[in-house]
Order: structure tokens, then sequence, then C-alpha cells
């Protein structure tokens, strides 16, 4: 969802209930109404959930997500602009092996940066290059 959205998250998960305590650990790390792409991530990791349910749960909460690690949202902030990066042929070659539907997902993004000793914004700049969206987000916020 985008800034545009502001206020209307929940919208995506009619009928669902937000556990207790899932919400009060999600509301205690957020600030001022956001929670950063890599905190969600870490809360998903110490609770043993999955970042989908962490996303689901922002969205449910009207937590805005900010900071993405393959800096495709929130970059005008404290982030350098991506520019597009010509890869090496074996990261080409992988990128279009992981490819689903002609779209990198998020999680294989994460996968090849961390095959290829890279940073996530690295991946990013490359499908910049190749012209490849990044999608579905493993949070649900694109």
């Amino acid at each position: 969802m985008t800034h545009l959205d502001t206020g209307n998250y929940a919208a995506k998960h009619k009928d669902r209930e937000l556990p207790e305590e899932l919400k009060e650990m999600i509301l205690q790390a957020a600030k001022r109404g956001q929670l950063s792409c890599s905190a969600a991530h870490r809360l998903a990791t110490e609770k043993q959930l999955s970042p989908a349910e962490i996303g689901r749960a922002l969205d449910l909460l009207e937590i805005r997500l900010t900071g993405c690690q393959l800096g495709l949202f929130d970059i005008s902030r404290d982030r350098e602009k991506i520019t597009p990066r010509v890869p090496e042929e074996e990261l080409r070659q992988a990128l279009e092996k992981a490819l689903d539907g002609g779209r990198l997902s998020c999680r294989a993004a994460w996968t090849l940066a961390q095959r290829f000793n890279l940073d996530k914004k690295d991946i990013t700049a490359v499908c910049e290059h190749l012209k490849i969206k990044i999608k579905p987000c493993q949070l649900g916020a694109f």
C-alpha cells in the first residue's frame, strides 16, 4: 500500500482478528505510527512468526511500514536514490532464473543478495537496470 492508503491499510484484511499479545508487541515497537522493515523482520524472527503475519498486523493497526531494506520505498528521507547497475553475467542469469511471472520476489532478492555477497540495495539497482519489478514484499507492503 502507498502513503495515499494511510489510515486504510486494514481494508486489505477484512474479517481478520489480531491476537492481543501481537498487538501489544507491535505497538511497543512502533514509533509515531511507523515501523521499519528491519524492525518488522526482527520481530518476526524473535516471535517465530512469518514476515507476512507481522505485515498483516501492521496493516490492521494502521502502522506504516518504513525503510524498505531493498530501497523500494521511503528512500527519499535518509537514503540515496537507487542508481541502475549493470550486473555480472552470473548474477543476471541467477536473477532471470529466480523470476516468477517476470517479477522477482522480495525473498528471492534477499537470497540473491546473500548468495552474491551484495547489499540488498545492489540487487535493486541491478533490477532497475534490467527493468525487473520486485514484488511481492515479504511483509505485504507491495
